[in-house]
């Protein structure tokens, strides 16, 4: 076999690697989704690659929130036709545990108050069920220290109760700290900058910045209705839903689009 011959045999073979990894992580076949016995996804494909930050964006009602929920497993949202299907693993009927196990995170739009749990045994507690083997306390606080100083939060986060009496901003954070200690290996971020100022979308930014730094394998999935934390964040793709399904699929010059002319036009 010639030299000439084995290259071209080498770069096939990486070329159908590359391929193969780009199908591992997430892909959603003809989705539709019900609450309470209404549909509210109606018949979504996507595939999420490996190492991707894709965004979507929608009207108020289109289905934003029910595709995250679906897609992390929570049993008030009915899958009624389609697939889920995480690296080629059909999970569609997975408990949400499951999921986050396999990797899988989401960060909710409100998150809940937890008062008597500290952020430290709740964050803890999560790590060692998701990796499935106990963190020693020594080598916990040493994690859980340098993710706060990368993340640039307070040290006295980790020993207040978990989203207990906290802003808007402080919740959102704690949500980033959780995401980067559990490092997902996709993290589904609903509306994580929804009801926040201009600093706190930027830290949140920073964060979500770091974190990719961080995990150069790790995807996203941002829900947003807004364009300022996207103008910190770079993102790969931006898929438009509306009336559960989606419309239209592009990258930041659909967003510059969606600013001047709203959905009106789509």
């Amino acid at each position: 076999m010639t030299l000439i011959k084995q290259c071209q045999i080498t770069q096939t073979l990486k070329k159908r690697i590359s391929e193969l990894k780009m199908l591992k992580m997430l892909e959603i076949k003809d989705l539709h989704v019900a609450v309470d016995n209404k549909e509210i996804v109606r018949g979504i494909n996507m595939n999420i690659p490996e190492g991707k930050v894709y965004v979507l964006m929608g009207p108020n009602g289109s289905g934003k929130s029910t595709l995250a929920n679906a897609i992390m497993g929570n049993p008030k949202y009915k899958v009624t036709n389609g697939g889920i299907y995480f690296d080629t693993n059909d999970i569609t009927a997975w408990p949400a545990d499951k999921r986050a196990k396999k990797g899988i995170f989401m960060s909710f739009q409100y998150p809940s108050d937890i008062e008597g749990v500290t952020m430290s045994k709740f964050l803890r507690a999560s790590y060692n069920a998701i990796h499935g083997k106990k963190i020693g306390v020594l080598e916990w606080h040493k994690l859980l220290d340098e993710t706060l100083q990368m993340l640039n939060v307070n040290s006295d986060f980790k020993e207040r109760y978990v989203n207990y009496g906290f802003s808007g901003g402080e919740k959102k954070k704690c949500e980033v700290v959780q995401m980067s200690v559990l490092s997902p290996r996709l993290a589904i971020m609903d509306e994580t900058d929804s009801g926040l100022d201009i600093d706190a979308i930027r830290t949140v930014a920073d964060g979500i910045n770091y974190l990719k730094e961080k995990n150069k394998s790790m995807s996203l999935l941002i829900i947003t209705h807004g364009k300022r934390i996207l103008d910190l964040i770079n993102f790969d793709k931006l898929f438009i839903i509306v009336n559960g399904k989606i419309v239209l699929e592009g990258g930041r010059e659909l967003l510059s689009k969606l600013e001047t002319k709203g959905y009106g036009w789509i």
